[in-house]
């Protein structure tokens, strides 16, 4: 019997995340830890369980996440991005829910590129008139 499961690409910064939701009890893994292990932090485990929260679909399914590049922060945002679009790939009648609270829409925010005769992407060398 085929596994039914879910798949939705989130990114963030320079993270992405390929996560896979399956029917079942509610378990979070990110690259195969539990999402306390991987995170640590508190506030980004809520932040990634704001769409199954929102949907009212926490104990209802199981996530399980591969995430590269960038920091946690950007690893966290590139998660919850990934459930919501997977949980309307499972239910297109909570896309409406999801996208009012915001949680469809690609944050574009990138680390802006160096510039040649710049330190930083705007700072400039420090000057001296003498």
């Amino acid at each position: 019997m085929a596994k039914v499961q879910f798949y939705g690409t989130g990114r963030r910064k320079n993270a992405i995340a390929r996560v896979f939701v399956t029917p079942g009890g509610g378990d979070l893994l990110v690259n195969d830890r539990p999402l306390d292990e991987y995170f640590g932090r508190q506030t980004l485990e809520v932040l990634i369980r704001q769409p199954l929260d929102i949907t009212g679909m926490l104990g209802r399914f199981d996530v399980r996440a591969k995430v590269i590049g960038g920091g946690v922060s950007g690893q966290a945002g590139a998660v919850r991005l990934g459930i919501a679009r997977a949980l309307v790939q499972a239910d297109p009648n909570l896309r409406p829910v999801l996208k009012k609270a915001g949680f469809l829409t690609r944050d574009p925010r990138m680390k802006e590129r160096r510039k040649y005769g710049l330190k930083k992407a705007r700072r400039a060398p420090q000057f001296s008139k003498r």
